[in-house]
């Protein structure tokens, strides 16, 4: 399979992706490495796996930047992922210990309980091409720190990363494999565990659901998202553009917390806007070199299509366009400079759907009321942002599993909070937090009985 230089545009890499049969004999494998696994010293384990990664990270980050196009955040990918490890490696039994429980007693005479927490045997990821190391390791980490073993599939946009990190696992022996494949390669990798973990759009997301229920086994589903803020009347316009536009295009708008609806008070709104249009002017694009600038490349050439889609959509229905606007192709590469937009309206596709770009539509509101109903009608809820004073009050009226306030797209970067998916933003447990870890374990009751156990008498008919 070709995979196309998100700089270059030309298809210079290739994988071999896996069928379901490699995927059967692969689990295989690894339920069988899984069961001294689980009895080893996970922690010193995963210390040795970091340890491995810092030894490799000049050839996994010099493949992510071949894969994404972006030097700085792939640097930041390697260095963070590493933290990652250790993070877990330090802190998982702990948590494990807190929520076992030992020699409770009962409300019956004689019988007590305690839990163990016994981890699934083989998990299995999905991950996408935004970060591409990042998002393959933030379920898989966890899942091994439990005891499991794993299996990740990236996405076959972003590959290149795969070989180097599979390099520097070779060395530690930890039962963790990161294959190449497609779409199909994905389906066949989820009735071949016991728990998938899934991030991606929601239109996939729906379709790993339905492959995970018809095979029994819980599904993690991270999806898409369409976060907005509100910048209440309260504050500093110029501040709260800096925060829109970071929050926004970063990575080029391509993470699924970035904010992409601003909802801004009619009492600061002429400031917020000439203050958002003059930094969107100023940031510059990562092009030619690849060393300067502030926004990349597309990593994947058909979001380009689908972001400048609902750019023209908007337009024809009476949007205008006050900075950017339109895709370039520099040197085979697909660009967008950040994109603000006035005038857009509810309807627009712009509004609804998940653009992953580094778009910034602003709807002037009149009352908080009218800005919470907005920024509500959704069927998405991943997260939000509120700005100015009484933020926190303004927060809680919000359908999102996490608010960032006074600040926006706060929750890459803040591991203890635990947050659900709202609406069609995602299922099951919060990766965040100990459910980060528990959710890859299941409860054992063992039920002790230390008196006499009932005879069969104690049901007979008679009284």
């Amino acid at each position: 399979m070709k995979i196309r230089n998100p700089r270059t545009g030309e298809e210079d890499y290739d994988i071999t992706t896996l069928d379901a049969a490699s995927i059967d004999a692969l689990a295989q494998e690894l339920r069988a490495k899984q069961i001294a696994w689980a009895t080893t010293d996970q922690k010193s384990a995963l210390h040795n796996l970091a340890d491995a990664i810092e030894r490799h990270a000049n050839a996994i980050t010099a493949a992510l930047i071949l894969d994404t196009g972006r030097a700085a955040i792939s640097r930041i990918e390697v260095t963070g992922t590493v933290r990652l490890i250790r993070r877990w490696a330090d802190n998982a039994a702990g948590i494990i210990a807190r929520h076992s429980l030992s020699d409770r007693t009962t409300t019956i005479p004689g019988i007590s309980t305690s839990t163990r927490l016994v981890p699934y045997q083989l998990v299995g990821v999905i991950s996408p091409w935004n970060f591409p190391l990042t998002l393959a390791l933030i379920d898989a980490i966890p899942a091994l720190a439990a005891g499991c073993a794993v299996i990740v599939k990236p996405s076959e946009v972003t590959p290149r990363f795969i070989r180097p990190l599979m390099d520097a696992i070779a060395e530690t022996g930890v039962p963790l494999a990161i294959i190449e494949g497609d779409g199909a390669t994905g389906a066949a990798l989820v009735p071949a565990v016991d728990f998938i973990a899934f991030t991606g759009s929601v239109a996939t997301g729906r379709k790993v659901g339905i492959t995970a229920a018809q095979a029994f086994i819980p599904a993690s589903l991270e999806l898409g998202g369409k976060d907005p803020m509100i910048v209440l009347a309260s504050a500093d316009p110029v501040k709260a553009a800096a925060i829109a536009l970071r929050a926004s295009v970063v990575n080029t708008g391509q993470a699924c917390q970035s904010i992409e609806r601003v909802y801004v008070a009619r009492q600061i709104a002429e400031l917020f806007l000439v203050a958002l249009v003059d930094a969107a002017k100023a940031v510059r694009l990562n092009y030619p070199d690849i060393g300067t600038g502030d926004v990349g490349p597309f990593i994947f050439a058909q979001q380009a299509d689908i972001v400048q889609a609902q750019i023209d959509d908007a337009v024809a229905k009476g949007a205008t366009v006050l900075a950017g606007g339109q895709v370039e192709t520099l040197g085979g590469g697909r660009y967008l400079r950040p994109t603000v937009l006035a005038g857009v309206t509810p309807t627009m596709k712009i509004m609804r759907e998940e653009t992953f770009g580094p778009v910034i539509p602003v709807t002037v509101f009149d009352t908080v009321d009218e800005a919470v109903a907005l920024a509500n009608d959704s069927e998405f809820g991943l997260s939000a942002a509120v700005v100015g004073d009484d933020a926190a009050s303004i927060a809680i009226r919000l359908n999102a599993g996490a608010v960032s306030i006074n600040d926006g797209a706060l929750t890459s970067m803040v591991w203890e909070a635990e947050k659900s998916s709202f609406g069609a933003s995602g299922l099951g447990p919060s990766r965040m937090g100990d459910s980060g870890i528990l959710r890859f374990l299941r409860r054992q009751a063992l039920i002790i009985q230390s008196g006499d156990p009932l005879p069969i008498r104690a049901y007979a008919e008679e009284t």
